[in-house]
């Protein structure tokens, strides 16, 4: 994954983000706007062809301040109220009573989920799909595993998940980063992406990458 795909220039690829930054830059918003990769595909039927998703850890935390939730036992509910991580216990979910359209606002309400290995096998029979549904079901956190790492593992992972539609968007970083970090970044998001692709740069008919509230910039 390192390496530089070759059908991007790495200077070329640097000059867009410079782009991008600099516009970021002559408006500035009231938020830290995210950067985002856009990607078209081609020569794929979403319907025929097998679905893929996949997760890549960037190099750097593309969002610092995701919104996070512990769905945790005793144990692992204490340790995320020391770290000021939000958190929910199953008696909690169990009040939800399976009702769609709560479990969805709890989808809504963060961006990832984390579960203890102790509760996270009975969490669809508690909430139905729910948060499967909504691509966010919860990374399994074990107790012999630090939270606070695994709090910084998810905040660094993208995901790519193919839909029924062919555009796929993904947030490869911030407008405070610096340049290096994003091209490094998007490098890497980029070739991952390639590579889960069945016939990989083939299958790709256009990359943008823009800012939050900024116009995009074709990459390829």
């Amino acid at each position: 994954l390192a390496k530089m795909s070759s059908k991007i220039q790495r200077d070329q690829l640097r000059e867009h983000v410079e782009n991008i930054l600099q516009r970021s830059l002559d408006k500035p918003r009231k938020f830290q706007e995210t950067v985002e990769l856009q990607i078209t595909l081609k020569n794929y039927d979403p319907q025929r062809d097998k679905r893929f998703s996949g997760t890549v850890k960037l190099k750097h935390t593309p969002r610092p301040k995701l919104k996070l939730c512990v769905i945790g036992d005793e144990r692992h509910l204490d340790e995320a109220k020391k770290l000021g991580i939000e958190c929910k216990s199953m008696d909690e979910l169990k009040k939800l009573n399976k009702d769609k359209k709560l479990v969805k606002k709890l989808a809504k309400k963060y961006d990832a989920f984390l579960a203890s290995d102790t509760v996270i096998k009975t969490i669809p029979r508690v909430l139905g799909p729910g948060l499967n549904k909504a691509g966010k079901f919860p990374t399994v956190l074990s107790h012999t595993e630090k939270m606070e790492n695994k709090a910084e593992e998810v905040k660094g992972t993208i995901k790519f998940q193919m839909k029924k539609v062919l555009c796929l968007a993904v947030a490869v970083g911030h407008v405070k980063m610096e340049k290096e970090e994003l091209v490094a970044n998007i490098n890497m998001a980029v070739n991952f992406l390639v590579s889960l692709l069945k016939k990989n740069w083939q299958n790709v008919r256009s990359l943008y990458i823009k800012t939050t509230m900024g116009s995009s910039e074709r990459i390829y």
